[in-house]
């Protein structure tokens, strides 16, 4: 037989002793979600910064791959029938890469949905309109006391949150004529 998994739940590490310990515990979090929100403002900073340099050091890279690109694509297109030997093969294999000819799936595109809709039904194309059926959750929400009638139906309660709201007091801010 085997034996039971037991599940140990992790201890609570800071929990205040008096109100003076939750008091000084509440300006922690303030303190301590200050310090992480300009990490994070350092790390956003960063990346930015990364991100142009990158930008900045790629942006000729890009241009010549994307002229390179449209040169092989232009030979080849003039050149198709003899590298897929007469439209028998889709590619062709130069030794340094492949180039590949690929047919792309058919796709629909519709405006105006209520009219195509109207359409099909005119010329008798039911087969090109979809009918959904789905329980209307707000209306169950509305009436709950009837909803809850419903074999298979639980309405739960929103249940309640707990928030911890340290007092956050804006630094006076310096223009650059104070600060001379």
């Amino acid at each position: 037989m085997a034996a039971k998994a037991k599940s140990k739940s992790k201890a609570i590490a800071r929990v205040p002793q008096s109100r003076h310990d939750a008091v000084w515990a509440v300006g922690r979090i303030g303190t301590l979600r200050r310090l992480i929100a300009q990490q994070q403002a350092t790390a956003e900073e960063s990346i930015r910064i990364a991100g142009e340099l990158l930008e900045q050091n790629t942006a000729d890279l890009i241009t010549e791959l994307a002229e390179h690109e449209r040169g092989v694509q232009t030979w080849c297109e003039a050149n198709r029938n003899s590298l897929t030997n007469d439209g028998k093969v889709k590619f062709h294999d130069f030794g340094t890469g492949q180039v590949k000819w690929r047919m792309r799936p058919a796709s629909v595109s519709m405006r105006g949905v209520e009219a195509i809709i109207a359409a099909c039904k005119k010329l008798g194309f039911k087969k090109f309109i979809r009918t959904k059926e789905e329980v209307n959750k707000e209306a169950m929400l509305a009436e709950p006391d009837k909803a809850r009638l419903v074999t298979g139906v639980t309405i739960k309660s929103a249940g309640e949150d707990f928030e911890i709201a340290p007092l956050e007091i804006a630094a006076p801010s310096i223009s650059a004529g104070d600060a001379a």
